[in-house]
């Protein structure tokens, strides 16, 4: 790696949480941009996990997979208590449906397989994140049908097997791939490359962030009410949701709690866009497009609160010793 590339990545590394914050106002104020990345999302997402996998403490890692309860807790919270609340908590609001549902879908989705990321820029367990969302990525094929059937009355037709395996394979092709590369450089150069790694993944969430942008300046120039309404939902939904994980794991250390708060509130609706205009079952085409909007305006708040968040948790875990 030259020089400048490697001053430039830890540079972007240091102030990733901000650059993140700026990442998905590019794909908005440029639109032909966020056309162009569109068509990488899938590669960017790959790439992403490769490089996460390659900073996960994996010694860690292992130690949760000794002692599975905490693993099934957390997959037993994000994909069926948290969806279930949130329904309960919308039914006394005359909330659009289309709103609803993005907001069911967004809990019932899985955690971001870009959140080991987010979780190692903001000190937190990298190695229970990894292991959370890769283990509820593979559940929630399984999980968000009969649920989303159950709270909204609406049948989404997954491809349940077909899912499963494109998923498989980027996970397990990136994984792969980072568990060869960290054989070959062996643990010191990794650790030598640390901030170049980190600033590797600010970048590519930058991308992500701009690719999901992709057609909503058009709505917000045509329909900019909803827009906002939207918006406002997310801003509200995402820390409700962490705060109210972090307080059910209360009794687990601080970095674990937290680290369960980003979970639940970072979900993977990139995982269901593909899905859901086939499987859209009774809902009105507006209906459905409403919630793909959701889909992509929640990804500010998943990008800009890791911002506001860092220097609290500084603070927050500064006295907390570091487990495991």
């Amino acid at each position: 790696m030259s020089p400048v590339l490697s001053r430039t990545l830890r540079l972007i590394g240091r102030h990733g949480t901000w650059l993140l914050y700026a990442g998905v106002f590019i794909g908005l104020v440029l639109p032909p941009l966020a056309s162009l990345i569109r068509p990488l999302l899938t590669p960017c997402l790959a790439l992403l996990l490769y490089v996460s996998f390659l900073r996960v403490n994996w010694h860690a890692a292992y130690g949760y997979l000794k002692r599975p309860s905490l693993a099934i807790l957390a997959l037993i919270w994000l994909l069926f208590a948290a969806p279930v609340v949130v329904a309960l908590a919308l039914k006394p609001f005359d909330l659009p449906p289309a709103l609803v549902g993005g907001l069911v879908l967004m809990a019932a989705a899985p955690p971001i397989l870009g959140s080991t990321a987010i979780a190692i820029l903001l000190d937190l367990d990298n190695a229970l994140t990894m292991l959370a969302s890769v283990l509820a990525t593979f559940v929630a094929p399984l999980t968000i049908p009969p649920l989303v059937l159950l709270l909204l009355g609406l049948e989404l037709d997954i491809g349940l097997w077909q899912f499963m395996s494109r998923l498989a394979l980027l996970v397990f092709g990136a994984l792969g791939a980072a568990l060869a590369t960290r054989w070959l450089l062996g643990r010191a150069r990794l650790q030598d490359t640390a901030r170049e790694i980190d600033g590797l993944c600010v970048v590519l969430l930058v991308a992500l962030a701009v690719a999901v942008m992709d057609g909503v300046t058009d709505t917000l120039v045509q329909q900019p009410e909803i827009v906002v309404l939207w918006l406002a939902a997310a801003f509200v939904a995402n820390p409700l949701l962490q705060a109210l994980s972090a307080a059910a794991f209360f009794w687990l250390s601080r970095r674990q709690a937290l680290t369960m708060g980003l979970l639940a509130g970072n979900r993977n609706m990139i995982l269901l866009l593909a899905t859901l205009p086939a499987g859209a079952g009774s809902l009105p085409r507006e209906s459905a497009f409403g919630i793909l909007l959701f889909f992509a305006l929640a990804q500010f708040p998943m990008y800009t609160l890791p911002a506001l968040q860092r220097p609290l948790y500084r603070r927050f875990l500064k006295s907390q010793r570091q487990y495991p």
